[in-house]
């Protein structure tokens, strides 16, 4: 059994900003307003904090990066993402529901550090629990004068996979569809007056002519990135270092689903194994059963029975073939044919791509009509196997986000490593197109409930009467 660790998730949901602050809350805060920006800075370069949202980028790094792209012109940004939407994951809805003082502290030191103004904390409208917890730790924040000087919102957006994804956060933000930009936020920030390259207007105009041209810059971080900066900066970078590992310290929240007895979000330590979290918190496969592959969400390549016993690490898991992503391990048994879960990959990539690079949006769902045909037994194998080597060849082709590349990592990877899995589905035995690819809409009692309208959901992002398939295009 891991040891759980109840840094970050408390053993009960923190109520109130009194009982945040009875526990050390604000503490950190208080620490970075007295070492100063570079000094914080500096503090969680040191403690090697990593981006939680999924790419793991040191935080340190995007922090001095941002700080150092703002000027006189500009009104800069800190954006707290929540829009968590990753199939198999649920750890910042739980962050948010059981300590979100935590995740607004992380924004406060943000703010004060990088000197601006502004703070927009996005997620999504349906998440009405989160919403509800994040407004309640705002006001209390707000009315003790935690706030003092700066114009917070809270944006709530749509349910779809993209806007998760920074630059396309940034556009819901502003008003638009959740559509990914080409430049990084702190090169192209929040309502910019300088010539963009996402789909709003360009120069503002004005009486006199032009507004000064100004890039806005962009702090964008996960809410666990956020709570992670807090607590470093209470405890210090030294405390933090010493829970994980030297290349991935602290701890971390992680979701187990899937062929498991019990669905749950943990706490735990990095570097724990991944044997450790499926057999401890999660009670294991089912009865009778045994683990065959493991996904970490749709971003990264598969996991098998052989990798059980990786560090729960940045570098093991991508050493193993794998990576952490967001930490939404969904599990998948020996009953399981592969091929059938690489077509729900592929479909749920297809289905929420946004449409502005035709190879992503053309080949996804080439190659998801060709996987369905394959699974239900129609056409020709030899033809749906050519359609899928040539597409996934040029999916990623001009692509603006990382969807694309998602695609064909998980995809190929299921290929190559399940090779009888699909010599069944070519020799004509048909499979299961209903394969659970849990997006989380709760964890209630070890038993993840699941959004069943995902399978009504149409590539345009409306919703049909009768579930969407994509080999009847």
């Amino acid at each position: 059994m891991p040891d759980v660790t109840k840094r970050l998730l408390p053993q009960e949901p923190i109520q109130s900003l009194a009982n945040y602050e009875a526990a050390g809350g604000l503490a950190g805060l208080r620490q970075a307003l007295a070492l100063g920006p570079e000094a914080t800075i500096s503090l969680i370069s040191a403690a090697g904090i990593r981006g939680r949202g999924g790419a793991g980028f040191p935080a340190g790094r995007k922090w001095a990066s941002v700080r150092g792209a703002i000027t006189a012109a500009d009104q800069g940004f800190v954006v707290v993402n929540g829009a968590e939407g990753e199939p198999g994951t649920f750890k910042d809805r739980a962050l948010l529901r059981s300590n979100p003082y935590l995740v607004m502290e992380g924004a406060l030191i943000a703010a004060r550090t990088l000197e601006v103004d502004r703070i927009v904390v996005a997620t999504k409208a349906i998440y009405n629990t989160e919403l509800d917890a994040i407004r309640r730790a705002l006001g209390e924040l707000d009315t003790a004068g935690y706030c003092s000087g700066l114009d917070i919102a809270v944006v709530e957006g749509p349910d779809h996979y993209l806007f998760g994804e920074e630059t396309a956060l940034l556009e819901v933000i502003e008003g638009e569809e959740p559509l990914p930009r080409h430049l990084p936020p702190y090169q192209y920030g929040l309502f910019t007056t300088s010539p963009q390259l996402g789909w709003s207007a360009g120069l503002d105009a004005s009486p006199t002519g032009p507004a000064d041209p100004s890039d806005n810059p962009v702090l964008v971080n996960n809410v666990e990135t956020m709570a992670d900066v807090a607590l470093a900066c209470r405890h210090g970078a030294e405390w933090f270092r010493s829970i994980g590992t030297p290349q991935s310290p602290g701890p971390a929240i992680v979701t187990i689903t899937g062929d498991v007895r019990r669905a749950v979000v943990a706490e735990v330590d990095m570097g724990i194994p991944l044997r450790a979290l499926i057999e401890g918190p999660a009670g294991g496969p089912p009865e009778g059963r045994t683990v065959k592959a493991v996904l970490s969400g749709v971003s990264n390549p598969v996991l098998t029975s052989d990798d059980l016993d990786t560090p729960l690490t940045y570098e093991h898991l991508a050493a193993a073939g794998g990576g952490l992503g967001s930490a939404g391990f969904i599990v998948y048994d020996d009953r399981r044919n592969m091929i059938d879960v690489a077509y729900q990959v592929i479909r749920f990539l297809h289905v929420e791509s946004c449409g502005q690079c035709n190879p992503c949006k053309t080949g996804t769902g080439d190659i998801g009509a060709a996987f369905e045909a394959l699974i239900s037994g129609r056409g020709t194998p030899s033809d749906q196997l050519a359609v899928i080597e040539r597409r996934m060849s040029t999916v990623t082709d001009a692509a603006r986000c990382f969807l694309p590349w998602q695609a064909r990592l998980v995809v190929a990877s299921i290929l190559e490593t399940f090779p009888a899995d699909l010599g069944k589905r070519v020799d004509g035995e048909t499979g299961d197109l209903n394969v659970p690819l849990p997006k989380i809409v709760d964890l209630v009692d070890g038993t993840a409930v699941v959004e069943d309208r995902q399978w009504f959901k149409r590539p345009d992002w409306t919703y049909g009467e009768t579930p969407v398939r994509l080999d009847s295009r």
